[in-house]
C-alpha cells in the first residue's frame, strides 16, 4: 500500500510542480491568474487570495492553472509574443529542473552506477536490466531489478559476484535447470531456468542483459555536475531513441518499443519502487525527462502544440483565430485521449496476463 502511495503521490506532485511553473511565469508576467487547482472539478474547497482563487478539488489527477483569456490588459492573449513563449515554455522546463534536482540529490546521498566485473567491491551486486520477450528469464518470471545472488546447478552452489562468473556458467550449462538466487526488493527467491542451446541472434541463452552495480556517494559540488551532466546525456539518448523509432518506421523495421500509458508507467513504477527508493528516484527522474520531450511535441493540446501557434503567430505577424485555434486543439486533444484509451487497454490486458 505505501508502495502504491508512493508512485500516485510522486506522479502527481510532478503535474502539481509542472503546473507550478506556468502559474510563476504567468505572475511574473503580470498575467491574471484566475484560479490555481490541484485536482480536477468539482471543487472540494477554494480561497481566493489577491486577484487567484486557490481550489482544492475531488479528481485527484494533476493540477492546472487558469489564466485570463482575452479580456482585460492582463490577459495572456494580451501580452507580448516572448512573454507568452515563456509562459508556455516555463512548464516544460519545470521537468528538467525536477529531473536535475532529483539526480542531484541522488549522486549526493546514494545513486546506483554500473561498474566493471574489474573494480573492487565488497557491495556490487548483479542486476538484471533487461528481460528479452518470450525468452527463458521471462517464462521463469525474472523481471528487470532483480538482483542475481546464487546459483544451483545439480548439487553444486556458486556465488556471483561478477557479470562474467554468471555468463561462464550460463555457457557452460546450456540446456541444464538452473535454480536462481534471486533478491527482489526486501525479498528472496528461488526461481528455475532452463538456458536455450541455440538462442536467437542478439539474445544470451537466457534472454537477459546484466550489469554490476555499486551505490557511489558524490561530494555536494560534484553532485551537482553529475546531476546536471545526467539530465542532459539522458535527455540526448532519448531524444536519439525517438528518432531511431521514427526512422525505423518510415524504413518498415519494426521500431522495437512499446507505448506505455498512464496505468503502464504506473505499474513500471510500482514494480521498481519494490526493488528500492533509489532506483525508484532514479526512475522518476528519467520519467520527468519524457515528460519534458512528450510535452514539447508539436501536438496541439500540448505545451508543444501551443509553442507552434505562437510561432506561427510570430512569423504571420498575426494571431490565429481563437475559434479556429480551440477547434484545432480539440481535435487533435481528443486523438490524444483516444490513443490513451487504447494504449492503457493493452496495459491492463498486459499486467492481468503477466
Amino acid at each position: 500500500m505505501l508502495d502504491f502511495l508512493l508512485v500516485f503521490l510522486s506522479l502527481i506532485f510532478l503535474i502539481i510542480l509542472h503546473e507550478f511553473a506556468h502559474f510563476l511565469a504567468a505572475k511574473k508576467s503580470g498575467v491574471l491568474v484566475e484560479e490555481f487547482g490541484i485536482g480536477y472539478p468539482p471543487r472540494i474547497f477554494g480561497k481566493k487570495i489577491g486577484s487567484t482563487l486557490y481550489s482544492i478539488n475531488l479528481l485527484p489527477f494533476g493540477a492546472f492553472v487558469k489564466l485570463e483569456g482575452e479580456i482585460g490588459n492582463k490577459g495572456f492573449s494580451a501580452q507580448p509574443l516572448s512573454r507568452r513563449i515563456i509562459i508556455v515554455l516555463a512548464g516544460v522546463i519545470s521537468f528538467w529542473v525536477i529531473s536535475c534536482l532529483i539526480f542531484i540529490f541522488l549522486f549526493k546521498f546514494g545513486i546506483p552506477v554500473a561498474i566493471p566485473d574489474e573494480e573492487i567491491s565488497k557491495t556490487a551486486k548483479i542486476q538484471i536490466i533487461e528481460i528479452a520477450k518470450n525468452s527463458p528469464a521471462q517464462t521463469a518470471g525474472l523481471m528487470a531489478g532483480d538482483v542475481i545472488k546464487e546459483v544451483k546447478i545439480q548439487n553444486l552452489k556458486f556465488e556471483i559476484k561478477k557479470v562474467s562468473e554468471f555468463q561462464e556458467l550460463v555457457q557452460k550449462y546450456k540446456g541444464e535447470k538452473m535454480i536462481l538466487t534471486i533478491e527482489r526488493g526486501k525479498e528472496n527467491l528461488e526461481l528455475e531456468v532452463v538456458p536455450r542451446t541455440n538462442p536467437p541472434k542478439g539474445e544470451g541463452p537466457i534472454g537477459i542483459v546484466l550489469v554490476r552495480v555499486d551505490i557511489k556517494k558524490y561530494p555536494f559540488f560534484e553532485s551537482i555536475f553529475e546531476g546536471v551532466k545526467m539530465t542532459i546525456n539522458l535527455t540526448f539518448q532519448i531524444i536519439k531513441g525517438y528518432f531511431l523509432v521514427v526512422k525505423n518506421i518510415l524504413e518498415g523495421v519494426s521500431p522495437q518499443v512499446e507505448l506505455a500509458g498512464p496505468v503502464g508507467i504506473f505499474n513500471i513504477m510500482y514494480q521498481t519502487s519494490k526493488v528500492g527508493v533509489i532506483y525508484f528516484f532514479n526512475l522518476l527522474a528519467t520519467i520527468s525527462i519524457y515528460l519534458a520531450i512528450f510535452n514539447l511535441l508539436p501536438i496541439p493540446g500540448l505545451d508543444g502544440g501551443k509553442l507552434v501557434f505562437l510561432l506561427i503567430e510570430g512569423i504571420r505577424k498575426k494571431a490565429i483565430s481563437q475559434e479556429t485555434e480551440n477547434k484545432i486543439t480539440a481535435f487533435f486533444f481528443g486523438l490524444l485521449i483516444i490513443l490513451i484509451i487504447l494504449v492503457t487497454i493493452k496495459d491492463i490486458s498486459k499486467i492481468l496476463n503477466q
